[in-house]
């Protein structure tokens, strides 16, 4: 009976254990072979389909519209300063926005000399208004006494004469002392009219003169907007014709009507100048600001609208891109206006057709393209809706 030998086991256990591992091996790699090949996109880039967004093109009325800029006025301003004396300011009693009533004191100047100038005025008036009293009484004796022929009527004659004199000089003397009160007065910046303080422009201590402004005042309960448009706008702004104002200072829009225009075109520039007065009760608008008025012009005419950002524009053509089943086309059509988002062309874009917003850089026409619709209107998922889905290879890859 022949006995195992474990040495021959252990021999023969070597190599078949070394196949399994090459088996093994071989296995992994085959298998990471195929599935790298099953990751690689055997469609050519340029074949496959670009990922695009699209909103539905909408009908709608167009109306031309004219935009000007001008400027939001207050219905009556004034620059308050001296106007008859020089002098150094004792106080400013505002600052601005500070409501002010007709007549209130916004600042005062110190005019000790023309107060003592006034002051000497009126004692010099008072002296000659006396002698002029003592002449004339001592006129009307001398012509009592000249009935009597006690005096020669040459002596009458120039008493008279000398009364006349002192009451001119009484006049002269009031003439002066009035000049002196309007300067005295001055003294005193009360406010014209009922308003608000918009600036201030000068301090105690500072010297002024005649006509220098040391607050400035406006009345804001009603707002001029005030602009100026081309001669040719002439029938356009006719008077309560409707018109948009947009304050660039609160970023507020409001409707108005024109409320006068000027019946002469300025000389130098060829424009007439338009005012809208507005309701500014609750003093919402500020004044000396930015206003961009926007009239409409001409008859509402049949239009499609597309975002501005979804178009080229050329003069007055506007070339965007299509989704039509599942292929970007390239089209041109005309442009019939624009505003600040929104792109008007001729109505031979149809309504709910699909226009691409983002992507449309980088398409070329006759490009396939999965269309994904902007859900800020409903009536576009409808648009989209009825539009064929295009396929995709890697659709599925990149859902997973």
């Amino acid at each position: 009976m022949e006995s195992s030998n474990p040495s021959h086991h252990r021999s023969f256990a070597i190599p078949v254990g070394l196949a399994a591992g090459v088996a093994v091996v071989l296995a992994i790699g085959g298998f990471l072979v195929v599935r790298a090949e099953s990751r690689v996109n055997k469609v050519a880039l340029a074949a496959a389909p670009k990922s695009v967004t699209a909103v539905a093109a909408r009908g709608t009325l167009y109306r031309e519209t004219q935009t000007y800029v001008g400027t939001l006025r207050p219905w009556v301003e004034a620059s308050v300063g001296p106007q008859f004396i020089s002098a150094f300011i004792d106080t400013v009693l505002v600052r601005p926005g500070a409501a002010v009533k007709r007549g209130d004191v916004l600042a005062t100047l110190d005019c000790r000399n023309e107060s003592a100038s006034s002051l000497a005025v009126a004692a010099e008036a008072r002296a000659v208004e006396a002698r002029q009293k003592a002449m004339a009484d001592e006129s009307a004796r001398l012509q009592t006494l000249l009935d009597g022929g006690f005096v020669s009527p040459n002596e009458a004659e120039q008493k008279a004469a000398q009364t006349d004199a002192e009451q001119a000089q009484l006049g002269a003397e009031r003439a002066k002392l009035a000049v002196t009160g309007l300067s005295v007065s001055d003294c005193v910046l009360r406010a014209p009219f009922d308003g608000e303080v918009a600036v201030r422009s000068m301090d105690p201590g500072a010297f002024v003169r005649p006509g220098m402004a040391i607050v400035s005042i406006v009345d804001r309960t009603t707002v001029r907007m005030t602009f100026d448009v081309p001669e040719i706008a002439f029938v356009a702004v006719a008077p309560k014709a409707h018109v948009s104002i947009h304050a660039l200072a609160t970023d507020r829009s409001i409707d108005g009507f024109i409320a006068r225009r000027s019946p002469a075109a300025d000389p130098d520039t060829r424009t007439i100048h338009v005012e809208v007065d507005l309701d500014n009760g609750r003093r919402e608008l500020a004044v000396n600001t930015t206003g961009e008025v926007r009239i409409e012009v001409g008859a509402p005419k049949p239009a499609t609208a597309v975002p501005l950002g979804a178009a080229s524009i050329s003069g007055t053509k506007g070339t965007l891109f299509v989704v039509e089943h599942g292929v970007a086309k390239k089209r041109t059509y005309a442009s019939l206006g624009e505003d600040a988002t929104t792109l008007y062309l001729e109505p031979a874009l149809a309504g709910g057709t699909l226009v691409v917003t983002e992507g449309r850089a980088l398409l070329a026409d006759g490009d396939p393209v999965t269309a994904q619709v902007s859900p800020s209107d409903p009536a576009l998922t409808s648009a989209a809706s009825a539009a064929p889905p295009a396929a995709s290879p890697h659709a599925a890859e990149e859902t997973q």
